[in-house]
């Protein structure tokens, strides 16, 4: 199972991918329920490793783990969310989803769900910081649970595609995993930073 190599013990692909992938899914998922794990950068730097593998499937695997994990996680927090409008005394995770989504973009995600429905799901796992506020307005919307489910799969599906293609690119761009991986992350947290930002500079630059 592992190799002696430049004086120390480096594990074959088979038991970086019996350890790696379970735990892509781990993080995946507590990064859906807990939304301050960058869950994207997590896809791409699996993305740069699977890339520079030599055994078959390993890009389709971190595909199906990561997409999965997301969906599980999304329905689990919309789950946790229903429950805790349905409570007398509401719920602390719910209280977390109100605190990730400022007033302003809630109003853009019910205006948005409004008009487009479900659909709206989509985007809002590929726009940084558009997830939570969009989960918060089809709760509010009381949206049921299967409908809220249906329109988070190809949500998920789209959202890992993104952020593979992201380290797919950082991977094809260097020699080195390692090289790949700074590069995709560094690229993710940078997408992710963008929005904040760009608001931050809006307010200042207004009168």
């Amino acid at each position: 199972m592992f190799l002696a190599a430049a004086g120390g013990i480096v594990p074959t692909e088979s038991t970086q991918q019996a350890v790696g992938y379970p735990s892509l899914f781990l993080l995946v998922l507590i990064g859906a329920l807990v939304p301050v794990v960058p869950t994207g950068a997590l896809v791409s730097t699996a993305a740069v490793v699977a890339f520079h593998q030599t055994a078959p499937f390993s890009l389709a695997l971190v595909f199906v783990v990561s997409s999965l994990a997301a969906f599980l996680g999304d329905v689990a927090l919309y789950w946790l969310g229903r429950r805790g409008m349905r409570s007398k005394n509401g719920s602390r995770r719910l209280e977390t989803i109100r605190d990730r989504a400022p007033e302003e973009r809630l109003a853009q995600a019910q205006e948005k769900l409004h008009d487009h429905g479900i659909a709206v799901l989509t985007l809002s796992r590929l726009v940084p910081a558009g997830r939570i506020p969009v989960m918060l307005a089809c709760l509010l919307a009381r949206m049921p649970l299967r409908e809220f489910a249906r329109g988070d799969a190809p949500a998920c599906l789209a959202w890992a595609v993104t952020y593979q293609l992201i380290g797919i690119l950082g991977g094809s761009l260097f020699a080195e995993p390692w090289e790949g991986v700074v590069a995709a992350v560094a690229l993710t947290l940078a997408i992710s930073a963008a929005p904040g930002v760009w608001r931050r500079v809006r307010r200042s630059a207004a009168p």
